[in-house]
């Protein structure tokens, strides 16, 4: 499996090698102390969701706060997506910053975002994704932050409107969202 780190400290998308042949393929889509290897990361998973989605279907940014906050494994089964992270970790010298990766049934890719960052993904085809996570759901602790947060700015690859969750169109921005946790980091974001 080959790692590449992100421009965003902690993220990593995983790459895994894929044996093909007349038959078809294989691949080893988690290996614990491979995963731990690669990341530096030591802490189990607990659930696997499972989502399915049209084409044009956008879905976050999503986080959970402390102390259910949660690391994600993210991998399409079928179609494709642009998945996204936020970083919204409090010491971070990229609080506010994002990153994002196509991930796709054919390449394979996973995604591996840690702890403290806000997560979603547009797709760009129907599609399946499937993703570990290493804390349970919890509804009390669960936040969002809108899509199109000027401040964040995503360059999403949209072909149209995306089709959003109510939750999702409600969703505050940045700004706002972090008032809560600590009024002080919204004047880290004005120094980055």
């Amino acid at each position: 499996m080959n790692a590449i780190e992100l421009e965003l400290e902690g993220l990593v998308v995983l790459e895994p090698r894929v044996l093909a042949d007349e038959r078809g393929a294989f691949f080893e889509s988690y290996n614990d102390a491979l995963f731990t290897e690669l990341t530096g990361y030591r802490r189990p998973f607990v659930q696997d969701n499972h989502s399915i989605s049209h084409a044009g279907v956008l879905r976050g940014l999503h986080y959970q706060l402390e102390p259910g906050a949660q690391g994600k494994l993210v991998r399409v089964l079928q179609g494709s997506i642009f998945d996204v992270a936020v970083d919204l970790r409090p010491q971070s010298d990229t609080l506010g910053q994002w990153a994002g990766v196509t991930l796709s049934a054919e390449n394979h890719k996973q995604l591996w975002i840690p702890p403290g960052f806000a997560h979603g993904f547009l797709a760009l085809s129907d599609c399946e994704v499937l993703y570990k996570a290493d804390a349970y759901y919890q509804p009390s602790l669960e936040r969002s932050i809108r899509w199109d947060d000027a401040d964040i700015g995503i360059a999403w690859p949209l072909f149209g409107d995306p089709l959003l969750s109510g939750k999702d169109a409600a969703a505050l921005p940045l700004r706002v969202a972090l008032i809560p946790a600590d009024p002080k980091l919204v004047g880290e974001l004005d120094r980055q």
